[in-house]
């Protein structure tokens, strides 16, 4: 594909993301928005594209929230809050700090379920969760509901958030490939009813790189130091080569295969409880 080519099906691809924003803008009020933001590259350039309509249409950024996992890359943490204040962003840190507090600030840490407040018990019921302890690990099954799909759906109750923006790929993973843009959550037991917006589905993971070069979006430096795919530090993400992202077989080899697999293999269970 010549420079050219690659301009040109950037900016077909972007045009295709922000007319689904644009659709979000006219079925929903601002106060009732939020967009998901990870720090990885493909809520960046959900969030970047959002807020190119936002400027071009004139329309306020909704409010931006991130969830800190207790887990965290410092490059991650590094770049949401530089670019937080670049783009003026009206941004929340939401974080599951007692479940941190029962496992005295440590990961790997036991943490006992009786010590944990009535939410975080009530959610482990809901997922059959019937032990009396668990480690305290952010990718683990239970560590991804109480530390990420607790945080989502509390954070949606608090601010009565009827629609969310989020970064997914079809080509992401597996359990993604059926996804549409817009996906109603129906309410039902601690899950609040709202709708998911992926204005990015259509892009693949060559299209976001292609894009982020072409239209000069910032990323982590993680990417540029062999990491694909971010997630947890101590558990779920490695470097897979010593070249960055962009150069790598994207074509031909598995974009998560840093991540801690268990966790790939239960996604659709993760996703019915109302993962990310």
């Amino acid at each position: 594909m010549t420079e050219q080519d690659k301009v040109k099906r950037c900016a077909e691809l972007v045009e295709k993301s922000k007319a689904v924003v644009r659709e979000v803008f006219k079925q929903f009020a601002l106060d009732e928005l939020a967009i998901t933001w990870t720090g990885g590259k493909d809520s960046t350039t959900t969030l970047w594209i959002i807020r190119q309509v936002c400027q071009e249409d004139k329309i306020k950024l909704p409010k931006v929230m991130t969830i800190d996992e207790f887990d965290s890359f410092e490059e991650i943490h590094d770049f949401i809050n530089k670019y937080t204040k670049e783009w003026n962003l009206d941004i929340e840190w939401c974080r599951n700090d007692d479940v941190i507090k029962a496992a005295g600030g440590k990961l790997n840490a036991t943490v006992k379920v009786k010590d944990l407040n009535e939410r975080n018990q009530a959610e482990l019921k809901r997922i059959s969760f019937e032990e009396e302890a668990f480690p305290f690990e952010a990718e683990s099954y239970v560590g991804n509901h109480l530390m990420k799909t607790v945080m989502f759906s509390e954070f949606i109750e608090r601010h009565g958030i009827k629609g969310i923006f989020q970064g997914l790929r079809r080509d992401e993973q597996p359990a993604r490939v059926q996804d549409e843009y817009f996906e109603h959550k129906e309410a039902a037991h601690l899950i609040p009813g709202h709708t998911r917006i992926k204005p990015i589905l259509h892009f693949t993971e060559r299209d976001i790189w292609d894009n982020i070069m072409v239209n000069k979006i910032p990323y982590c430096i993680l990417y540029k130091q062999g990491y694909r795919s971010l997630g947890a530090k101590t558990t779920s993400a490695i470097a897979v080569a010593d070249v960055p992202a962009w150069e790598q077989d994207l074509e031909h080899t598995t974009e998560r295969a840093g991540r801690r697999q268990d966790k790939e293999q239960m996604m659709d269970r993760l996703r019915k409880l109302g993962y990310m």
